[in-house]
């Protein structure tokens, strides 16, 4: 004979409470960014924003209820087009003090997608282009170095962003 399992029991209203104030207080914000690597070529996917210099991975912020990997294959199909056809390697998870005290990002690896069409320029996304890993453009952001030297340099990982 099965025996049905309790339901779980519902925290108490001091536990409940304390989470309720623990959202409010020290809300974190979290965040991914996708290398796309197109082995063949040798070169990664960089992105440049319509509202801030320099070039970046793709990515952005995870919205709520959605999974990393949900928000990433979101990002990149709106800014580069890319459609990721194996599940990503999550790399790394940085501390991103620069854009707040709660901001984290994590750092995908993608080596299997296509691109369906080229990125055409839009309110948010100037250019989205490949480039070699030996000629690389100028203005690529401190943090997207970073990673292009952890992933392609072996560099120690940082916890910083």
């Amino acid at each position: 004979m099965n025996a049905a399992s309790p339901a779980p029991k519902k925290p108490a209203l001091n536990a409940r409470l304390f989470h309720f104030w623990l959202r409010l207080s020290r809300p974190m914000t979290l965040g991914m960014r996708g290398v796309v690597y197109d082995a063949e070529s040798h070169a990664i996917l960089l992105v440049r924003h319509t509202y801030v210099k320099g070039w970046y991975f793709p990515g952005g912020g995870v919205e709520p209820g959605e999974s990393t990997e949900a928000a990433l294959v979101r990002e990149l199909a709106e800014e580069g087009n890319i459609e990721i056809l194996q599940r990503p390697v999550l790399r790394s998870f940085h501390f991103n003090r620069a854009a707040s005290n709660r901001d984290h990002v994590a750092v995908y690896f993608i080596t299997r997608f296509r691109q369906t069409q080229p990125h055409v320029p839009d309110r948010e996304i100037a250019e989205a282009r490949f480039f070699p890993l030996d000629a690389l453009p100028q203005g690529i952001s401190e943090g997207t170095r970073r990673r292009i030297a952890e992933i392609f340099e072996n560099a120690p990982v940082s916890d910083e962003w």
